[in-house]
């Protein structure tokens, strides 16, 4: 069995840094897993670095069928092993049954959502490299099955770091479609049950882009979009734990976009209530920070790499951070090297594809700010 096990480990971490696209990639852990630790249902979600909502789900059918269960204890009760915490915490993996003291009706989740399912122990894992969070892994037992053990919870503990840097790399190799990508953003408008009271074309169009299927009202709202409200009514109820971050995500659409969410609360007397979700193509500035993370650049780095898609000089970088042009120079070489060019035109060039050239041919205006209006 322990011979098993290495094989499996060798096999996992090969499977992180094959290049494999995000969902692909995903299924395949937890198959491989499944060779050595026993698993009865799975979650498995990408997040947003910045905010830490989830930004898409491979989920089990007998989980999404209780999908809203969750994130409401997620983002609104109080409980054990939340997946923020884990994201903060020095332990970023732990089981249900080791954070209640083996006392699973201690937790909520477990009363409320786990055991009328039959489910027992829960395992969750944070997954992060380079002190950045790229996802998260929640593995589940019948209630029927006995727990997790320490021997297994150290097992996938050693491999989280791997999976996060296949989920980093999996961002980055994606290419966008020749597909004209919305300029007007989208109006999603919802009930406070979450039902939908409205919804524009465009909206529409970007709902059939990040959902795991043909996304149609009957069907639950896509988990971008069900944690970014959730995350707004955290901060309307005062949950402290959840003030410092913004209702608000960024992800890669299945066409390979960037795509910009955020939700508010509607103050109109004659629908009171209302939740608006607004969809937008993210702008490069919005996304340059997290490009700067997938890209493992260092926080200095992705500042200069900002600065050289402005087109300011050295000299200018010199002023700016107050360092030498040889300091300057060496933090260019290194983001060189980390995205894959070899210079400051193809660094902003890779930039200019991806973002400004399939929206020059529209003759559209730009903004105060430099965008396409």
């Amino acid at each position: 069995m322990q011979q098993r096990a290495e094989q499996v480990r060798r096999d996992l971490i090969r499977l992180c840094h094959t290049g494999l696209d995000s969902r692909t990639l995903r299924v395949e852990i937890i198959k491989q897993l499944r060779k050595v630790i026993p698993i009865d249902v799975s979650f498995f979600t990408t997040v947003d670095p910045a905010t830490l909502l989830f930004t898409g789900a491979v989920v089990d059918e007998i989980l999404a069928r209780v999908t809203p269960l969750f994130i409401e204890n997620e983002f609104l009760h109080d409980d054990v092993n939340k997946f923020s915490w884990l994201a903060r915490s020095p332990i970023t993996i732990s089981g249900l049954v080791q954070a209640t003291s083996q006392k699973l009706e201690r937790s909520p989740r477990y009363r409320e959502i786990l055991a009328p399912l039959a489910l027992g122990d829960e395992l969750r894992a944070a997954l992060i490299t380079g002190g950045v969070c790229w996802g998260f892994l929640c593995l589940h037992r019948e209630r029927s099955s006995p727990h997790f053990t320490p021997a297994e919870v150290a097992f996938i503990g050693r491999l989280t770091p791997h999976m996060a840097e296949g989920l980093r790399t999996a961002l980055l190799l994606g290419s966008a479609t020749g597909e004209r990508v919305p300029d007007e953003p989208g109006l999603l408008l919802l009930a406070e049950d979450l039902s939908v009271v409205a919804i524009t074309p465009v909206a529409e169009r970007w709902l059939t882009e990040i959902g795991e299927a043909n996304w149609s009202r009957k069907l639950a709202l896509p988990y971008a979009i069900s944690t970014t409200v959730a995350r707004l009514q955290a901060i309307e109820r005062g949950n402290d734990a959840q003030l410092a971050l913004m209702p608000k995500v960024r992800l890669r659409t299945a066409s390979g976009h960037w795509l910009v969410l955020h939700a508010s609360r509607l103050s109109d007397q004659s629908a009171p209530g209302q939740i608006a979700v607004i969809f937008e193509a993210a702008r490069p500035v919005e996304i340059a920070p997290l490009i700067g993370q997938a890209y493992n650049l260092s926080k200095r780095e992705s500042e200069i790499m900002q600065l050289v898609v402005r087109g300011l000089s050295t000299a200018e970088m010199v002023a700016t951070f107050r360092i030498s042009s040889n300091t300057v120079q060496d933090h260019l070489k290194a983001i060189f090297e980390k995205v894959g060019v070899r210079s400051r035109r193809e660094l902003v060039g890779q930039l200019f594809a991806q973002q400004y050239q399939p929206r020059i041919g529209l003759d559209r205006d730009v903004d105060v700010n430099g965008w396409f209006t």
